[in-house]
């Protein structure tokens, strides 16, 4: 069965124009290089037959002779369609092979680029896998075991297979939903020693060809994780919750590493003031801030800029995966595009993982009533700094640069420093609460 999506337009003088996208489905009982469609549609009273060729070509793939694709990259970015506007699904560890079972041309943030569906669903930019073109047979694979180990701040969870496959990972609460593709689970023992993190581990094949594991965790709060394959083994490193040093009242954030992300810098200037002040200054400044009322709180802290540097997004998650803190705290000012309600002012959190959503409402609530600024809400967003899953992970506003009134706080140190000091504290509440 072959999917078919065209787009008609119908363009003609003093008439309405029709346009838009059509779905449709055929049967082809060989594989075949079926070249470029023509659409027909009927349209008026009495009906007008009008056609369109298709740029692109419709060709049926052989279920027996499908090619291969390998993720060449760290956490291969998936998706449910083959375009950047489609939901994101778990990222891909590099190595993971799967089945070409489409291809298609979409887009990329805004750019006509080339897609492939691998076969468990889910759509992947053809740069970054290895096509093995005229494989026989598609990547599949068994599970007999699996084994955790404890190491200093996490617990590794591997599991041997004999292919690495794709796999999905969702967050529930108290749960880590493990899914393995085209896998088949000849499981005769698993050994789960008693650690920090997880209370029990249970483990089904919820159809063929998929295996699903539940870690049933011990609180409610989640602590980071990464997922990678060594060889063909995959491992899952679960964080431990943080050590906090609750005897000593005057450093109750001692045992932390707490990273802070300045937001633009460089040629990036991000938002800008009502006089022409840049958010990438407000950002660099503000985290400073908070940078020094966490250290006296006793946090080890550190900033993925201390001066105006470009970085990319892409590199300050790389920054975050190593260093593996605590917490990751990207620090912004807001702004309304052109056309907005100037009016419009507060403070807001963005949270993207399930295990940030706690600390992004926390932070949020306790600001917003400890200072008395507006409050602009809590959101969950597709976020760069917001995805890395090595540590809760949220992102800070603020305040608006283009709101007047809210700029002259933004523009005040005093303010600023009244700022930093409210988030620091409902940090180290949300810390001393979540540890419990």
């Amino acid at each position: 069965m072959q999917w078919l999506l065209g787009f008609f337009s119908y363009f003609k003088p003093y008439q309405r124009v029709w346009s838009g996208q059509y779905l449709g489905c055929a049967i082809a009982s060989a594989a075949a290089d079926l070249g470029n469609p023509t659409y027909k549609l009927e349209v008026g009273n009495p009906p007008t037959t009008v056609s369109q060729a298709a740029p692109g070509k419709v060709q049926i793939l052989s279920p027996t002779n499908l090619d291969i694709a390998e993720v060449i990259v760290e956490g291969g970015i998936v998706r449910t369609g083959a375009g950047s506007d489609f939901s994101r699904l778990t990222p891909l560890p590099k190595g993971t092979r799967a089945a070409i079972t489409a291809r298609q041309t979409g887009s990329n943030n805004g750019k006509q680029v080339n897609w492939v569906r691998l076969d468990y669903g889910a759509w992947i930019l053809a740069e970054q896998v290895k096509i093995t073109t005229g494989a026989t047979i598609p990547p599949k694979t068994i599970v007999k075991s699996v084994t955790s180990k404890e190491r200093d701040g996490a617990t590794d969870v591997t599991i041997p297979l004999q292919v690495p496959v794709p796999v999905t990972l969702e967050q529930g609460t108290n749960t880590l939903t493990l899914t393995l593709y085209n896998t088949t689970a000849q499981t005769d023992i698993i050994r789960f020693n008693d650690n920090p993190t997880v209370s029990r581990l249970d483990w089904k094949q919820t159809s063929p060809g998929v295996v699903q594991y539940v870690f049933n965790l011990k609180s409610k709060q989640q602590w980071g994780y990464k997922l990678r394959y060594q060889g063909s083994n995959l491992v899952l490193s679960l964080r431990h919750p943080p050590k906090l040093n609750k005897g000593d009242l005057s450093k109750p954030l001692a045992g932390t590493k707490i990273l802070l992300d300045p937001g633009h810098g460089g040629k990036d200037s991000g938002a800008v003031g009502p006089n022409g002040a840049t958010e990438k200054d407000a950002n660099l400044y503000a985290a400073k801030l908070l940078a020094n009322e966490l250290s006296m709180r006793g946090a080890s802290v550190y900033l993925t800029r201390e001066a105006d540097k470009f970085i990319e997004l892409s590199d300050r998650q790389t920054i975050i995966d190593n260093l593996e803190p605590t917490l990751a705290l990207s620090v912004h000012h807001n702004s309304l595009p052109d056309g907005g309600n100037p009016d419009t002012k507060g403070f807001s959190t963005f949270w993207y993982h399930a295990q940030a959503q706690s600390l992004a409402m926390y932070i949020h609530n306790y600001v917003v009533k400890d200072t008395g600024r507006n409050a602009y809400g809590v959101f969950w967003d597709n976020l760069a700094l917001a995805r890395p899953s090595a540590s809760p992970s949220v992102l800070l506003e603020w305040g608006f640069m283009s709101n007047p009134s809210e700029f002259e706080l933004i523009a005040n140190p005093q303010e600023q420093q009244k700022m930093a000091k409210s988030i620091a504290d409902s940090i180290t509440v949300w810390l001393q609460s979540a540890t419990n």
